[in-house]
């Protein structure tokens, strides 16, 4: 079962907004994201997503420092209101494949 975000990330149709999400929970110690993510609308293609990539510098998300590697980083337009769901999926140097989703809401 693929875990969903508690946090809801919203935008307004006339914005673009840089979204990052930490991966933390998901990595062994010592281990980092590694090459191009895949981040995908889940059920339309409304919301345009550009822009993926592995964080390269040190973040704060949600209160926390998330160091280099440990966050997926994207652009998102939309110009039709709604609540939309996000795969994200990204291999680390540790071998593995994780994945999670996110929730945006686009405001009219």
């Amino acid at each position: 079962m693929t875990d969903t975000a508690p946090q809801v990330h919203s935008l307004s149709t006339s914005e673009t907004r840089a979204i990052a999400v930490s991966m933390l929970g998901k990595l062994d110690s010592g281990e980092t994201l590694t090459g191009t993510p895949t981040i995908e609308e889940v059920d339309t293609a409304a919301i345009t997503l550009a822009s993926k990539a592995v964080s390269t510098a040190e973040l704060t998300i949600n209160g926390a420092v998330v160091g280099i590697g440990g966050a997926l980083q994207f652009t998102a337009s939309c110009s039709t209101p709604g609540y939309y769901l996000v795969r994200l999926e990204c291999g680390t140097s540790g071998g593995q494949t994780i994945d999670g989703l996110i929730r945006i809401q686009v405001c009219g």
